[in-house]
């Protein structure tokens, strides 16, 4: 078998809940046209504040996944 070769993508997820919940929310969507994802690295965390609170969270991943042979 030969060792594998990835291809990485960046994608913001965002979420008015948590970090967690931005990330986990741009994996699952990327889950629905990508296959064999093998990993992510948060790269970037931001966030909106609105009326001195925080409103949302953005958080910027990079997901690497298997290219087809």
């Amino acid at each position: 078998m030969a060792d594998p070769v990835y291809k990485h993508l960046d994608l913001t997820g965002t979420s008015s809940d948590s970090i967690e919940d931005a990330v986990e929310n741009a994996v699952r969507r990327a889950s629905k046209t990508i296959r064999d994802m093998k990993w992510f690295e948060v790269v970037e965390t931001r966030g909106s504040i609105v009326d001195g609170r925080v409103a949302r969270w953005q958080v910027t991943v990079r997901i690497g996944f298997n290219l087809e042979d």
